[in-house]
């Protein structure tokens, strides 16, 4: 593997989520057996709205789509670990572990096309204190907001909310 300056490492596992042992750079293309670890993150306070964030328009895919938390989780994290740094990149928020859980994990394969090989899961974690962008440490979030699940839903139904979460109505928000 060719060292790369400021590259994002991530832990490879096989299918079954065993580590194997094998770093890989974030932007090669992953081996046919090599799946990498990725968190949605789904932040919900006790009004039962959702904390969802605008993408920046710099973004390469989905620019100014609405989304929640998520991203990779990198070399020697876990999956809890990623989860509460990908909050704190993404919308300076500061996620407790024992308010999270996961509501579920999928491996994915390939998405319309494109490999994604990736085994993903879903955390839901309850917080109800402030949030500044002013405290996250990536520049990828334009701007943030609560969300009911109308509110959401109406997103959705504007081509305005990235597609691929819309498993947030059946699985994450059971109304």
């Amino acid at each position: 593997m060719e060292y790369v300056p400021d590259a994002e490492i991530w832990d490879l596992y096989n299918e079954n989520r065993e580590l194997l042992g094998k770093d890989h750079v974030r932007g090669e293309q992953l081996p046919i057996d090599g799946y990498h670890l990725v968190v949605h993150v789904w932040i919900r306070n006790s009004k039962g709205e959702y904390l969802i964030s605008q993408r920046s328009a710099n973004r390469p895919t989905y620019p100014l789509m609405w989304e929640c938390v998520g991203g990779s989780v990198v070399k020697g994290e876990d999956s809890l670990l990623g989860a509460i740094r990908e909050a704190k990149e993404e919308v300076g928020v500061d996620l407790m572990p024992e308010n999270g859980q996961v509501l579920f994990t999928k491996t994915r394969k390939i998405i319309e096309g494109k490999i994604f090989n990736d085994i993903m899961d879903v955390w839901l974690f309850e917080y109800d204190g402030e949030v500044d962008l002013g405290n996250a440490t990536m520049d990828e979030v334009a701007q943030v907001a609560w969300m009911n699940r109308e509110q959401i839903k109406e997103l959705f139904e504007h081509n305005m909310f990235v597609d691929t979460l819309e498993y947030f109505f059946t699985e994450v928000d059971k109304q």
